[in-house]
C-alpha cells in the first residue's frame, strides 16, 4: 500500500492495518524542498552477498601485516538476514529527550522536526 497526501492519523490507522495483515507499508509526501518517505515491511528477509575472510597462517609472511585477516574478492559467500520493521505509531512517538536518543539526535537532520 502506497499513501500520499494523508493526514498523519489516517497514516497510522492505514499502517496499522497493513501491519496486522503482513501487507508492506509505504507513506510519503513532498513539501516544496522538503519532503519525507516511510516503510513498513513488517518482516523483511533478503540475501546478502559477503567477501570472505581470509586468516594468514603464521610463518607464510613476514611484515606489520601478518596478523591481519585478508579479503579475498574472488570468494563470496550468501548469507541470509532478517530485518522487523517498526510500524509508523511507534516511529512517531520516539523521546528525543532521553539519553539514547542523544547520538541519533545528532544524526537527524533539523528538516525531520519540521515535518513533525
Amino acid at each position: 500500500v502506497c499513501l500520499t497526501c494523508c493526514s498523519r492519523d489516517v497514516m497510522v490507522k492505514i499502517d496499522q492495518i497493513c501491519h496486522k495483515n503482513s501487507v508492506k507499508f509505504f507513506t510519503g509526501d513532498v513539501f516544496g524542498y522538503h519532503g519525507y518517505m516511510f516503510a513498513d515491511l513488517g518482516e523483511h528477509e533478503f540475501v546478502e552477498e559477503k567477501t570472505k575472510v581470509t586468516k594468514v597462517s603464521p610463518g607464510v609472511e613476514d611484515g606489520p601485516d601478518t596478523k591481519k585477516a585478508k579479503l579475498d574478492s574472488s570468494e563470496t559467500t550468501m548469507v541470509k538476514k532478517r530485518v522487523v520493521f517498526c510500524q509508523l505509531k511507534e516511529a512517531l512517538a520516539v523521546d528525543w529527550s532521553g539519553e539514547k536518543a542523544k547520538a541519533a539526535l545528532k544524526r537527524t537532520t533539523p528538516d525531520y522536526f519540521l515535518l513533525q
